[in-house]
């Protein structure tokens, strides 16, 4: 089931997971991201699966952008 909460929760994530603007490498994304999800458990927004999910997508957003990154060395 969706909540407000949840929806809210997972636009937020996105949002920080595809938007260039935001001044970040790539690791503080990944640790931001990391963050929002442990966050959004805590609170009871999600559940485990859902954060593992979440986790899951942040590390191949990760090493996408950190191969991208030695490729353009």
């Amino acid at each position: 089931m969706f909540t407000n909460a949840k929806v809210d929760a997972f636009t937020a994530w996105h949002d920080l997971l595809i938007n260039p603007e935001l001044e970040l490498d790539s690791q503080e994304r990944y640790d931001e991201l990391l963050k929002l999800a442990d966050g959004f458990q805590a609170e009871g927004i999600i559940d485990s699966h859902e954060r593992r999910t979440l986790i899951e997508v942040a590390t191949v957003a990760y090493t996408r952008a950190v191969t991208a990154e030695v490729c353009e060395k």
